[in-house]
This record gives C-alpha cells, structure tokens and sequence, in this order.
C-alpha cells in the first residue's frame, strides 16, 4: 500500500509544496514543530534511509541542504535542525526544523497554523529558492 508521502508525491492529498526535482519532493510539515517545519521525501518510496543506494542518499542530502539554506533565510531563527526518524511513515523523509530551543526538536512540541500562515510560509521559503 503506498504510503501517505507517495499520496502526496502522486496528488492525491493536498501539500503545502515548497519545490520538487525529478527526484525530490519538499513540503511543509501540517503538524510542526515550528513555523516552517519542512520535509524532504525521495519520490522513490523506500523505507529506511540506509537502504537507499549512496549516490540516491547523497542526492537527497543536496536536496535537502539547498531547502535548508532557503528556509533559514526565510524564517527567523537560530539554526535549522535536521532529523530523520522514520518510525511514523514507512517512506524515508528529511526533517528541516527552525529552531529556537532545544525543544524544538522534540517531536511532542507543535504548534498550530492557519491554511493562510502555511501558504504564506511556503512563498516565504520558495521565494530564497
């Protein structure tokens, strides 16, 4: 059964897209962290990141750089974390977090946003892409 990041990857479930490549896809996170919480999906559906192939994971890793480096000029704060858990959906993805504090990170803190602040966070980041 595909996964729910392949739905989106496919359109069939609306995103908060924030770029794609041949390869990759970014969007936003709908239950954040932080403002900006972004993440970065192989379209390929895999499972675990390191079962992917070196030059696919190395890819994914530019790929999510260059989202990073766009988001923290794109929202205020004081670094952006990375995660990759993967227990929640079975399909490899790249956690980007604005992060003020430590607990930031921690995935028991959301915060809650309005369809307009989400579209207006995507701009925000596409337009330092």
């Amino acid at each position: 059964m595909a996964s729910i990041f392949t739905k989106i990857i496919n359109g069939e479930i609306p995103s908060y897209k924030i770029a794609e490549d041949e390869h990759f896809i970014a969007f936003l996170d709908v239950n954040p962290n932080a403002s900006g919480h972004t993440l970065c999906v192989p379209k390929q559906e895999i499972n675990k990141l390191f079962e992917m192939e070196e030059d696919h994971y190395l890819a994914l890793m530019k790929f999510s750089r260059k989202i990073a480096l766009a988001l923290e000029k794109a929202i205020s704060c004081k670094r952006i974390g990375v995660a990759v858990v993967g227990l929640e959906v079975p399909h490899v993805h790249v956690h980007l977090i604005p992060l003020q504090e430590m607990d930031d990170m921690r995935f028991q803190k959301k915060v809650t946003l309005t369809k307009e602040e989400f579209e207006a966070t995507v701009q925000k980041i596409q337009n330092e892409l």
